[in-house]
């Protein structure tokens, strides 16, 4: 399709518009979640959403104990989205396995966690395998998507988090043979592999990651070179808008990543409609903005205790190999690691009167710490 030079810098005009009132990341994913906040029906039990999550802040970590729950997807939405501080996708490709992490004392929620299947091109793993994954035979691609699960959100509860490396245990219970079992049978797979990466990439001194090995392992730094989605009632009256010029949908209704692919197409005409016209220059020096407003992320990786993992995954051989260390994965080994680790930060804290006691919810405060 092509559009007039009029429709075309009309559809340019949108991206400028949007784009040229952002300067950074951050700025970018407030507007997005409080847009969707204000929007948000509320249908979770309680009060408010936010009264379901854990509060009790004079409890030591040594005395608290876990369960993984699974949970519906709208609840287990409703909770992700007034805590994470990046926006959430309803729906994403492929495998998915949502659960919440609660505190049994108490029964109150400590954070949420997403796994799905993993993109399929990272410069980390094309480095860890030996070259990117779509260069693989059929063989090889299969393998790799029944044996490896990505973490899409890891989100504490605020401020269990900070006082108690809340992100750190949700990310332990990631890398349990429980998790992998648990996918195992669901999917019929032999998950060998987990993944995930930090919100902010570089932008902080700190991931919620680090020093977790051998749980978890620094891979490298991911590429940059998406463009951020226009929020969504934006989004929407632009597709409507091209869905009439065109007369037919964008994208086909039943694709995956709905709204990324629309987005794709929208900017692939617009620069084809508008190549050699006036308003070309300006919608391109817009998308490199956008661009720049995304960081490269820090990926990390879990093995699950198995040694050769990489041989397996590029088919050298079919049999996994535990470690020495293989039943550390197992989540009482997980959660009692973690509690050595909360009881430090807990009592430095303390030591400190460090302890925050305000719980953090976009739908009751607006001035939260963006990034952490």
């Amino acid at each position: 399709m092509k559009l007039t030079p009029e429709d075309a810098r009309y559809a340019a005009s949108v991206f400028n518009d949007y784009f040229g009132k952002i300067e950074d990341i951050a700025e970018y994913n407030r507007g997005i979640k409080l847009e969707r906040i204000a929007d948000m029906a509320y249908t979770l039990p309680g009060m408010g959403p936010e009264e379901d999550f854990f509060t009790d802040f004079d409890m030591h970590p040594s005395e608290m104990n876990f369960t993984v729950d699974s949970m519906p997807m709208d609840a287990f939405h409703q909770y992700l989205e007034i805590t994470t501080s990046a926006p959430v996708e309803k729906s994403i490709p492929g495998k998915q396995l949502n659960k919440i992490v609660r505190e049994t004392n108490t029964g109150k929620i400590v954070g949420m966690i997403r796994f799905g299947s993993p993109t399929i091109n990272s410069r980390p793993r094309n480095q860890l395998l030996g070259k990117p994954l779509d260069t693989m035979s059929p063989e090889v691609m299969k393998r790799f998507n029944d044996s490896v699960i990505m973490g899409f959100a890891i989100v504490p509860a605020q401020p269990f988090g900070f006082n108690y490396l809340g992100g750190k245990l949700l990310a332990a219970i990631c890398c349990s043979h429980e998790i992998r079992e648990e996918l195992n049978k669901k999917y019929d797979t032999n998950i060998c592999m987990f993944e995930t990466t930090s919100l902010y990439g570089s932008t902080k001194a700190l991931s919620q990651y680090d020093g977790m090995k051998p749980m978890l392992r620094f891979s490298g730094l991911t590429d940059s070179k998406f463009l951020p989605l226009i929020n969504d009632g934006i989004s929407r009256n632009l597709n409507t808008w091209f869905e009439d010029k065109m007369g037919e949908p964008l994208v086909p209704v039943d694709a995956s990543s709905r709204k990324l692919k629309a987005q794709t197409k929208m900017v692939s005409i617009i620069k084809s409609s508008l190549r050699g016209e006036e308003g070309y220059d300006e919608f391109c020096q817009t998308l490199e903005h956008a661009l720049g407003l995304t960081q490269q992320k820090r990926s990390f990786y879990s093995h699950f205790g198995y040694e050769n993992v990489v041989p397996y995954l590029n088919m050298e051989t079919d049999t996994l190999v535990k470690k020495e260390n293989y039943d550390r994965f197992y989540l009482d080994n997980q959660i009692d690691w973690w509690k050595r680790q909360a009881t430090k930060r807990y009592n430095k804290l303390k030591e400190q009167n460090g302890i925050r006691t305000v719980l953090e919810t976009w739908n009751t405060k607006t001035d939260i710490d963006i990034i952490r």
